[in-house]
């Protein structure tokens, strides 16, 4: 602008006057050549993110929410494998189905397939902030204005991180549900018992158990735990029918809330499967869980005629005893124990009242040595105080020991016990013996399979007479159709005390969804 400076004023008035239509033409030039830019600058300011950018930005939220879902998924499989040692045989009513994984590695349930985190969403307030950089970048500005987008930048990402820390800690106590169930045809030659109201057995279709299986991490410490299931009637109460046969019932098979201090104690409360022996805490409601169509007679559930107390109401302690190499492991139980029996039409499992102040207990220790994979060994000690109706309280006391081989192709499982019922004031003592034995081996998607069992009880046995004699083989195969759909056929001989003894044919598909 020298050029139109100068010492006079009237000499630079007249300059100006001059100089106006140059000035003019000169400001109109300066104009069109700049308005372009400015015009370009606001349409920056106005389209953000082109084509190009979304995708990459897209493709950085797909990576961000990838490690969110391995940084979830790690963290609870830590917890599981955190449990799982702490826990009961295998797993012990807790809340990762371990020790399947073993037994079918075709069909395994592991506990990433339990623990699968709900997926993220798909926007997260993370991607403003690539964008805000690249403009940085391309269309500088003044340091100000630097400053202030640096600022706001640091408030987007704080805003990320607190978005992010709290979607991760509701993944924690978002409820994980898993469903199985099973459809079988069973046919046989049974014939009808008027004694216990049993009714020959005809070739019929059978709906089997559909398992709500639900879990929850409420926190690091405290997990929960729920078996929903809903069952094809009718209900049987030690071999006696209680309820139509063609209904349905809703049950409650689980309930717990377990708190995890660290592997050498573990406290749970609610209901679950009672510690006894190995095979009613490995293996609960759900048939595809096992090898074979159903559970070994003596671990038959209560409303399904079996002999033992399957389910607790109360508290239970798990955890290692410090035993080196040994693997050892204690159960440490206290609940309502069972219905006294009279009258039938109770349900067997006390869920809200004793019928008396006395507590039933349960004290077991198994181990399971580091050197021998897949071997388990163990004892238990379950002891309550039935007070049947008019009649003398009866004293049961029920000891079981089991040792068991259960790696990914082979099964070999063994257990034992006595049932011992005593009359308060009599002299009279009842015992009840029981065993079973079962081996498997798994050729490819193929799983054959044998099992012996054998119960007898005493015909004047006060608790349950109608049980009586039960033995006999069972064999049969299993089919892996998929990771999660198995066939199984199965044929059962069972020899009977004063009774017809009787074959039994079923044809099974067991699946998990």
């Amino acid at each position: 602008m020298n050029f139109f400076r100068s010492t006079n004023p009237r000499s630079s008035r007249r300059l100006l006057a001059r100089g106006r239509p140059h000035l003019l033409l000169l400001l109109t030039g300066w104009f069109a050549l700049v308005a372009p830019d400015l015009h370009a600058q606001q349409a920056a300011d106005v389209v953000k993110v082109d084509k190009q950018t979304l995708e990459v930005l897209l493709e950085r939220i797909d990576q961000l929410e990838a490690r969110v879902r391995q940084l979830e998924a790690d963290k609870q499989q830590a917890a599981g494998v955190h449990m799982v040692a702490a826990s009961a045989p295998y797993h012990s009513n807790n809340f990762r189905q371990a020790s399947v994984a073993p037994a079918f590695p075709t069909a395994s349930f592991s506990p990433a397939l339990m623990a699968a985190p709900v997926p993220a969403n798909s926007f997260m307030p993370a991607s403003l902030a690539p964008v805000r950089s690249q403009q940085a970048t391309v269309n500088p500005t003044p340091a100000s204005a630097q400053t202030a987008t640096a600022q706001q930048q640091e408030s987007e990402q704080s805003q990320t991180e607190n978005v992010m820390a709290e979607r991760m800690d509701l993944s924690k106590t978002l409820l994980r549900i898993r469903g199985f169930g099973d459809v079988s045809l069973v046919g046989g030659n049974q014939q009808a018992n008027p004694a216990t109201n049993q009714r020959a057995q005809t070739t019929s279709f059978a709906l089997g158990q559909l398992d709500l299986f639900t879990t929850s991490d409420i926190s690091d410490k405290f997990k929960f735990i729920s078996e929903i299931v809903f069952e094809a009637g009718p209900d049987k109460i030690y071999g006696v029918t209680t309820s139509p046969e063609n209904t349905f019932t809703v049950d409650v098979e689980r309930y717990i809330i377990q708190y995890s201090y660290n592997d050498y104690f573990n406290i749970s409360a609610g209901r679950w499967h009672t510690g006894i022996g190995f095979y009613n805490t490995a293996y609960h409601h759900s048939t595809w869980l096992q090898t074979t169509t159903g559970r070994p007679l003596l671990f038959q559930f209560e409303d399904r005629g079996g002999p033992l107390p399957i389910h607790t109401v109360g508290v239970t302690a798990t955890g290692l005893i410090p035993s080196g190499p040994l693997g050892l492991h204690y159960i440490a139980e206290a609940g309502n124990g069972r219905e006294s029996r009279t009258p039938l039409i109770s349900e067997p499992v006390q869920n809200v009242i004793d019928d008396s102040n006395h507590k039933a207990f349960n004290f077991g220790v198994f181990a399971r040595p580091e050197k021998l994979r897949g071997l388990q060994t163990g004892f238990s000690v379950y002891h309550d105080v039935l007070s049947p109706l008019n009649s003398n309280q009866i004293s049961e006391t029920i000891m079981a020991m089991h040792a068991v081989v259960v790696r990914s192709r082979y099964e070999w499982l063994n257990e034992a016990m006595v049932i011992r019922h005593s009359i308060i004031g009599e002299p009279k003592v009842y015992n009840t013996p029981g065993f079973y034995s079962q081996v498997s081996r798994q050729f490819g998607s193929f799983r054959p399979y044998f099992r012996y069992q054998y119960i007898n009880a005493a015909r004047t046995e006060p608790v349950f007479p109608d049980i009586g004699l039960n033995e006999g083989p069972s064999a049969g195969i299993r089919f892996d159709a998929s990771e999660f759909v198995a066939l199984k056929f199965q044929y059962d001989y069972t020899v009977q005390r004063n009774q017809p003894n009787y074959s039994t044919l079923t044809l099974q598909i067991g699946f998990t969804f």
